[in-house]
């Protein structure tokens, strides 16, 4: 136990927060790995529902880094960056992205994504693994609206595909 906790406080553990998410688009997986890979398509559909992507850079490849400023429906900024570590075109991206920057410069959040593209007969199963590498407390709240807010951008991926393909969904 640490100086901090109590007897009655149950110990953060920000691998609970760990998850996998599949879903099946109606675009080829060329197409699905483009719009992730793509700063100009990324913010177009990159956040939960509700936030927008004011700024988006990314130098996609092994060691590149990124850059997102997501804005929520308040106004507020929220800033992610990271590395990718994998780019395998158009099958896999693995990637750290980091963000919550507390006033000392260090960030209370950093998480693993696994994105892997599948080919289904024309149609792209996308598996997101999140594995939540550090974490504050501070974060827990933030944490636990990981899985909406990844099936939310997911759902304004599939839009955003199946508009940009033409499609009348």
């Amino acid at each position: 136990m640490t100086d901090h906790e109590t007897a009655n406080e149950p110990e953060f553990e920000p691998s609970e927060y760990d998850m996998t998410i599949r879903r099946t688009f109606d675009a080829p997986r060329e197409r699905v790995f483009e719009a992730w890979t793509d700063p100009e398509q990324v913010a177009q559909w990159w956040g939960p529902k509700g936030f927008t992507v004011p700024r988006c850079e990314m130098d996609v490849r092994p060691g590149g880094s990124f850059s997102i400023d997501m804005e929520g429906p308040d106004g507020t900024i929220y800033p992610d960056e990271g590395v990718f570590h994998e780019v395998d075109e158009p099958e896999r991206l693995v990637v750290t992205s980091r963000a919550f920057e507390d006033d000392d410069g260090e960030f209370q959040l950093e998480v693993r994504q696994t994105v892997t593209f599948a080919d289904r007969d024309g149609r792209t199963e996308l598996t997101l693994k999140a594995e939540v590498l550090t974490a504050t407390p501070e974060v827990a709240e933030a944490l636990g609206g990981m899985e909406l807010g990844w099936s939310q951008s997911l759902d304004k991926l599939e839009a955003y595909v199946d508009r940009s393909a033409g499609g009348t969904k």
